[in-house]
């Protein structure tokens, strides 16, 4: 059942977060159904399935179900889009994604035979570890600090999509950090980010981009905190 759920899950990840550009994104908001983009996702995602369950005839229904579920939970998802829902409906969508694999594992769970290794739950579940912590956290980071435009932001001033990639290695830094269970050296990270950044806010004299950054940074180790220690209770759960 755990290794159905992370082989789906991880299928999930890389064609709703991994492999959907945010030109697609902009397309299917602006044309729906109409988008080729949107058949484009439908067709990762067939892929990605197809590659995780190995090409098992037996998931074929699975398959079926999850994409055809997905097409309708997307088109759903663009009719109601507004930006005031934005940020619910970005939850609310991936809820159901969600849901829908659940309904699936649980369907399955008994059908669940297979020849692989001891080893391989634990590779589906860091695979999905690394890909929460990088490409997801960054995406979910966006779309609730969105909520806050500083004036800051459109000068145009800072590399394209810098904060996007530092926010992701900082990430991946605190994750393997609490694999090696160096706790302390997620303390000297976060130092170290603070006197870069010291500058910048003393510079500015400005009490909304200081709150602003102080939020972004404790959601970002915070994102990585919880994604390391549940990959680490989970790996010792499949363990047993």
């Amino acid at each position: 059942m755990i290794l159905l759920s992370l082989k789906l899950i991880l299928a999930h990840i890389i064609g709703d977060f991994v492999f959907q550009p945010n030109q697609w994104v902009k397309d299917k908001e602006l044309k729906k159904q109409k988008s080729p983009y949107l058949y484009a996702h439908l067709l990762i995602h067939t892929v990605a399935l197809c590659i995780v369950l190995q090409f098992d005839t037996a998931y074929w229904g699975a398959v079926v179900a999850i994409v055809i579920s997905h097409f309708v939970i997307d088109l759903i998802k663009l009719y109601l889009n507004t930006r005031e829902r934005a940020r619910i409906l970005f939850f609310a969508d991936q809820m159901a994604h969600l849901l829908v694999i659940v309904v699936v594992v649980c369907i399955y769970e008994s059908d669940s035979l297979s020849t692989i290794n001891f080893y391989e739950p634990q590779i589906f579940l860091l695979a999905t570890a690394i890909l929460l912590v990088s490409v997801v956290s960054a995406i979910v980071m966006k779309v609730i600090m969105t909520k806050w435009n500083l004036e800051e932001d459109a000068h145009g001033d800072s590399l394209t999509n810098a904060g996007k990639y530092i926010g992701m290695l900082e990430r991946l830094f605190v994750f393997v950090f609490i694999l090696l269970n160096q706790w302390q050296a997620i303390g000297f990270l976060i130092a170290a980010k603070s006197v870069f950044r010291f500058g910048d806010l003393s510079r500015a004299k400005d009490r909304k981009l200081t709150e602003y950054i102080l939020i972004g940074t404790l959601m970002s180790f915070g994102l990585a905190i919880i994604i390391g220690l549940g990959y680490q209770y989970t790996k010792v759960f499949l363990a047993k």
